[in-house]
């Protein structure tokens, strides 16, 4: 029986990940800041398999070293890394004081390499497997009011890149996952000026895609390993107008409403 370890697995899309994966009969290893709330997820999953809560937080390198210790004790392979755990914002440049700017790093870009790092030479040790990092749409491209979210979706883009292109040989395949607007929670959870979460539900998330179908879509494509996945509605039409036609991006980009 193969064992997925998604973070982020407390809600909204790495939730939705873990209801997919226990009725595929994975064995799961869950992980996220609030051990309750990780508990509430397994209590509703349905698999034949195992369920491991490992609680971690991301900012703190300690409790990921422990994660990876307690995963090993309790299970012989990791076979999919789903590097799903992060953190937004909703605060101009200007406004934005380099503390909220290094949180969000150390979270989504720092935090996930560590992770990564340790359970690749694992990986490769056992015979290979997926690890896959869910970036953002606006990991391929700038967007307002995410200046520091944009930049650290932007760096795990270029670093598992990196990382499938250097371990393709030791059957290391990555999956990079880009949503676009998603029914989550990471608007009201986005950090503001004063690195507090804002409370607030975009309107854009609130008509965003649903986890389900969204988790759905990234099970698929790790399945098939495929190195890119943009997920999400019409807005991901943003993406191929920055990508082929750059100087219309330039002009429409500024007047959408960032929330």
């Amino acid at each position: 029986m193969k064992t997925v370890w998604i973070t982020g697995a407390s809600s909204g899309i790495g939730e939705a990940l873990a209801h997919y994966y226990s009725k595929k009969g994975f064995n799961l290893i869950l992980s996220a800041r609030n051990e309750s709330a990780l508990e509430v997820v397994a209590k509703s999953c349905q698999t034949n398999g195992e369920i491991y809560i490992i609680p971690l937080d991301l900012a703190d390198s300690k409790t990921i070293e422990n994660a990876v210790e307690m995963a090993k004790k309790n299970v012989s392979k990791i076979d999919i890394l789903i590097n799903n755990g992060g953190i937004s914002q909703r605060s101009k440049i200007t406004d934005t004081p380099e503390t909220v700017d290094r949180r969000i790093f150390e979270i989504n870009y720092f935090g996930t390499v560590a992770l990564t790092k340790k359970v690749l030479p694992w990986m490769i040790e056992t015979g290979g497997g997926n690890i896959s990092v869910v970036s953002s749409i606006s990991g391929k491209f700038g967007f307002p009011l995410r200046s520091s979210y944009s930049a650290s979706k932007h760096a795990v883009v270029g670093y598992f890149e990196t990382l499938g292109l250097e371990y393709i040989n030791q059957n290391i395949r990555t999956t990079v996952v880009c949503p676009g607007r998603i029914r989550t929670n990471i608007s009201k959870n986005a950090l503001n000026p004063d690195g507090k979460p804002t409370g607030q539900m975009d309107d854009g998330q609130r008509n965003g895609m649903s986890v389900e179908v969204c988790a759905a879509k990234i099970g698929k494509a790790i399945a098939r390993n495929k190195r890119e996945v943009l997920i999400g509605k019409k807005e991901l039409i943003l993406y191929y107008i920055h990508k082929y036609l750059p100087t219309l991006f330039w002009k429409i980009a500024p007047k959408i409403n960032p929330k």
